[in-house]
């Protein structure tokens, strides 16, 4: 994707999230796979991690957008992630509230500015 297209923005989430991103626009589907992926009660924790790594090392997503709930299954893989782009943000869905204390980039934010949540 060329510079001037811009980033796409990746979601991991449960179906009423990745469903509302997509109906803002948000999908894209190539012949290498898409920039979403819902997560049902039946999905693998392998795939969820396995597609977080696509989207991370994907160079034409920017963020990745990830329902906390889904985060904390996979927080060791998240917690390994260092880089600054694609940005990875943690958000809430209908049923799970946002936790601050639970996000691993909040934490870090803190660490470094010696805030507390």
């Amino acid at each position: 994707m060329a510079e001037e297209d811009g980033k796409l923005v990746g979601v991991i989430g449960d179906e009423d999230t990745v469903t509302g991103f997509l109906l803002a626009g948000v999908g894209h589907r190539t012949m290498e796979g898409a920039n979403f992926l819902v997560v049902k009660n039946d999905t693998p924790l392998s795939l969820v991690e396995e597609t977080f790594n696509r989207l991370t090392e994907r160079d034409d997503i920017g963020i990745v957008l990830i329902n906390q709930h889904i985060a904390n299954d996979i927080r060791h893989v998240i917690k390994n992630y260092t880089q600054t782009i694609p940005t990875v943000l943690e958000i809430p869905s209908k049923d799970h509230p946002y936790d601050p204390e639970a996000d691993s980039i909040m934490q870090r934010v803190n660490l470094m500015t010696g805030g507390q949540m």
